[in-house]
């Protein structure tokens, strides 16, 4: 049992790089995200936070605060899995900060069963409500923080 739980862990720090590496793609100054649904030891969808499309790639406005249309890196992976054949019913999710709780419920709606990430954001409700769900929900750090 040991070695299963070693091999996750391995798994799920290679996941939350990729998920790191991921958010570079943001244009948000505030914070960058990066998440990834996994199943199977397959990558089935990527998100960052960003505009909807066709909007300026633009995040925040001259005060430095979040536009309130900015999607969530989780909901863009999970609605781009919408446009897929694939499923996140049993997937597990990667982000870089802990889900709100308008992603908490998205990913639950969806699914997914296991939720990994790095960051805890200052608000814990999404962590508690997926608690509440059944969803397990893994707050890591990275062993080795080179990529």
């Amino acid at each position: 049992m040991e070695q299963n739980n070693d091999k996750q862990r391995l798994l799920d720090e290679r996941y939350l790089r990729m998920a790191r590496i991921w958010a570079e793609n943001s244009y948000c100054n505030r914070r960058q995200v990066g998440a990834l649904v996994v199943k199977s030891k397959m990558i089935i969808s990527d998100g960052y936070n960003g505009t909807p499309a066709g909007f300026d790639n633009i995040c925040e406005d001259k005060h430095g605060l979040t536009f309130p249309y900015v999607l969530h890196a989780e909901a863009n992976a999970i609605t781009k899995l919408a446009g897929s054949h694939n499923s996140s019913q049993g997937a597990t999710l990667y982000v870089t900060t802990s889900p709100c709780i308008e992603c908490a419920k998205l990913i639950i709606q969806s699914g997914i069963v296991r939720v990994v990430y790095l960051d805890k954001y200052r608000v814990e409700d999404g962590i508690n409500l997926l608690s509440k769900a059944g969803v397990e929900v893994v707050n890591l750090t990275l062993n080795n923080e080179a990529i």
